[in-house]
């Protein structure tokens, strides 16, 4: 049996919700207020039902249009993913493909991964979003990437576990955390400063992947917060993968913790709309997988 109700029709109540009102929600549809006044009241009237109530000057919506509301915005969302999807695959590859990249991930397995798409998909741009723990969750949840690399999972996505990412407590090798000749304790720690990375997300968990002490510093990118251990002005956990180099020379050594030296984050590969990914994001999707399964292994 087809609707009764239009998706333009559903399309106003919902904007009579989230605009405040019929003028505002007019203004927004670029439509008369007598327009979309008249396709609330074709649903009321279809469906024997009152979405709104008056409240004052204020139309509030009643329970059932609360629950109308929200089925409603599904649908609507529903049917815009349906219509780009199809755009896409009509279009063939994507024009324009975003990813928000946890900085933990090895930046030059990130770079040779683009690169490689670039090669099969020259007419593809991409687009880069570098962030911190809850700000790869948040661009996911915003609806304006593709594909995330994140160390977290959020509420109502799935995603497969891309890669393990260790990080290492270091100090320049002539720090004094070096000279203590024992083990070091937690104690010993508090005692120095530490070099965090802010999350950049809005909601910041200020306990992630960091230790009560009286000094700290907290900076933006896994380059400042190395380029500060390297000139001795503290201690940090630093992901493994980018301080080799370092390591290597002497000039960083790992700290002689009784405990907890090492951490592991894992990172995962999750498509933002499984359903509307083109085939770019999909390749993309599959290159990132098979590198780091090489890196793994090789």
């Amino acid at each position: 049996m087809a609707p009764y109700i239009t998706l333009e029709q559903w399309q106003s109540l919902i904007a009579v919700v989230d605009a405040g009102g019929y003028a505002q929600a007019a203004e927004k549809l670029c439509k008369s207020q007598s327009a979309v006044s008249y396709a609330v009241q074709k649903i009321e009237s279809l469906l024997n039902v009152k979405a709104f109530e008056i409240q004052g000057r204020k139309a509030v919506l009643t329970p059932t249009g609360q629950m109308l509301y929200r089925r409603a915005l599904a649908l609507v969302n529903e049917a815009n993913d349906l219509e780009r999807a199809a755009h896409k695959l009509s279009a063939g590859w994507e024009a324009i493909i975003t990813i928000a990249a946890e900085i933990l991930f090895p930046t030059d397995l990130l770079l040779s991964c683009l690169d490689r798409f670039g090669q099969e998909s020259p007419g593809t741009r991409v687009e880069l979003i570098e962030s911190v723990l809850g700000g790869t969750s948040d661009a996911l949840l915003s609806g304006n990437v593709d594909l995330v690399i994140s160390p977290q999972l959020p509420p109502g996505f799935l995603g497969n576990v891309l890669t393990r990412i260790r990080l290492l407590a270091v100090a320049h090798a002539d720090h004094p955390l070096h000279h203590q000749g024992r083990p070091l304790s937690y104690r010993d720690l508090q005692a120095q400063r530490h070099v965090v990375i802010r999350d950049s997300g809005a909601k910041r968990d200020k306990r992630t992947l960091t230790i009560e002490v009286d000094q700290r510093w907290t900076v933006s990118q896994v380059a400042t917060s190395i380029k500060a251990v390297c000139m001795g002005y503290g201690f940090a956990w630093l992901p493994e993968a980018h301080i080799s180099q370092e390591l290597e020379t002497g000039l960083l050594k790992p700290l002689p913790l009784r405990e907890g030296h090492i951490r592991e984050a894992p990172l995962y590969l999750i498509l933002a709309n499984p359903d509307c990914a083109g085939p770019g994001v999909r390749r993309l999707a599959d290159i990132f997988t098979e590198s780091a399964q090489f890196k793994t292994t090789a």
